[in-house]
């Protein structure tokens, strides 16, 4: 026998991808689904705690359970792959906004760590907000050593980085060292991303090597939780 929780879980999972319930819509209340599915409570928080482990629902704060969008942009994270190149792929037209872009001629000493700096060397600062469907999803904050990138300009910015990089200064990027952690919003994410009450952003920190293994760039990307889907391959090596 099926426990009744997964039964309600199925019919809800079935509304929202056949888009009964759509996206960015709240789901009925606990006591309103206890009253549908003439069931307890505690079965009801079951089937929502399920909903929400596959990445159905998002759980907020004072305003219930949202529907979250399943069609989520695959963000591969063993990859290298540029905002525009994984909107491309995925059929979305991204806008990018530059609110910050300047050259610093004495990084502070957490910058110098990070891009592993001389006291001498000057750091492009970047910050960016990524758009898709009229929301800001991403919030990017990149620093590039100007040995490596001696020019940068808002138009290249809010067009590709990483095409500039590669087809005009015909600069090699070959890997990257990612950490991805979750973290509270900032006061900065809350001013330039539409949180709309999501109580966490995901923050891909990366250090991204040229082919001779030259370190240029250390990027830390903070993600609005519900529009993407962290992807990876992996094989078991005996």
């Amino acid at each position: 026998m099926i426990n009744k929780y997964l039964t309600i879980y199925d019919t809800l999972v079935e509304q929202i991808k056949n888009g009964e319930i759509r996206p960015g819509t709240l789901l009925p209340s606990e006591h309103e689904l206890t009253e549908q599915f003439q069931t307890s409570r505690e079965t009801i928080r079951k089937a929502l705690n399920l909903l929400s482990q596959n990445g159905y629902i998002q759980k907020v704060r004072g305003k219930g359970s949202i529907v979250i969008d399943v069609s989520k942009l695959d963000f591969p994270v063993s990859g290298l792959i540029s905002f525009k190149e994984l909107a491309t792929k995925m059929g979305d037209k991204p806008k990018t906004t530059v609110h910050e872009l300047s050259l610093i001629t004495k990084p502070e000493y957490a910058i110098r760590q990070q891009l592993s700096l001389s006291a001498k060397d000057q750091v492009w600062k970047v910050i960016r907000t990524r758009e898709i469907h009229g929301k800001k999803i991403i919030l990017d904050k990149d620093f590039l050593n100007k040995k490596y990138v001696p020019s940068l300009t808002k138009e290249i910015c809010e067009e590709s980085i990483y095409e500039y990089l590669e087809n005009d200064l015909n600069l090699s990027i070959s890997f990257a060292k990612k950490e991805i952690i979750v973290e509270e919003p900032t006061a900065e994410d809350h001013e330039l991303l539409d949180l709309e009450g999501f109580h966490n952003v995901v923050v891909i920190k990366s250090h991204v090597y040229l082919e001779d293994a030259s370190l240029f760039q250390y990027t830390e990307s903070r993600h609005r939780p519900d529009k993407f889907r962290f992807v990876d391959f992996a094989r078991r090596q005996r």
